[in-house]
């Protein structure tokens, strides 16, 4: 069929889309009842408290998930990579969204309408059942990573982050740097520690020729070390 824009074709017919399969009829619904957004570097996405007025599909970019504790510490709880959702909970219930969402690079997202959305899950069980797993996976995730970030050491919880960049947005061609330019502030606040830790962490990996630096860029030179001490968490 053809699409309003190429944005909703994406977000409808990427390889890794859960609308895949869906009817023409509903295709055509979702590609009737959307909204195209386009965010710059830093700009929100959604806001911490808000309803979201549909399902959020990032088609492009790069974004982070976080929320804001004590003292104004900020915790980054997930990278966002394209193609990936976000609100479906709002497709079951009527919560406010939990954290905030902003933009790591110019990034495009697909609002897919909430009432258009219900409606189709009301009447396709295989789609609302694609949206549960989606749901079990994320708390599978979450209840994990809470594991490693209270039990695992600055060193160990470093690693882990480094490894779930390169799970979450790939590497470069060479196989070794990663395919995201992360700020050494979002990095500690992905480890959950300081942005000064992170720093002095990475700089002791760098001389122990686990990691290479250059500006932003990571470049992985030791997999299995990085591998072994996230898993020991020392």
């Amino acid at each position: 069929m053809q699409y309003k824009d190429p944005y909703i074709e994406i977000c409808i017919e990427g390889a890794s889309s859960v609308f895949r399969g869906l009817s023409q009829t509903d295709k055509e619904a979702l590609d009737q009842h959307h909204l195209s957004v386009n965010f710059s570097k830093g700009e929100t996405i959604i806001s911490e408290g808000t309803k979201p007025k549909g399902l959020i599909c990032l088609v492009s970019g790069k974004a982070k998930l976080f929320t804001v504790g004590a003292g104004n510490r900020e915790q980054i709880i997930k990278m966002i990579r394209p193609h990936s959702y976000l609100a479906y909970r709002s497709l079951f219930s009527d919560v406010s969204f939990p954290f905030d969402v902003v933009a790591i690079e110019n990034s495009a997202v697909v609002i897919l309408e909430k009432h258009t959305m219900s409606r189709i899950l009301k009447q396709n069980s295989e789609l609302a059942i694609r949206f549960i797993k989606i749901i079990s996976e994320d708390l599978l995730s979450a209840d994990r990573r809470l594991i490693s970030l209270t039990q695992k050491h600055v060193r160990g919880r470093l690693s882990e982050s480094i490894l779930m960049l390169i799970e979450t947005y790939g590497l470069e061609a060479d196989g070794k740097t990663l395919r995201v330019l992360l700020s050494r502030e979002d990095l500690a606040h992905l480890s959950s520690m300081t942005t000064s830790n992170a720093i002095r962490t990475l700089s002791l990996l760098a001389s122990e020729n686990i990691l290479a630096l250059e500006g932003k860029k990571i470049v992985v030179l030791d997999f299995s070390k990085l591998e072994a001490m996230s898993k020991s968490g020392q």
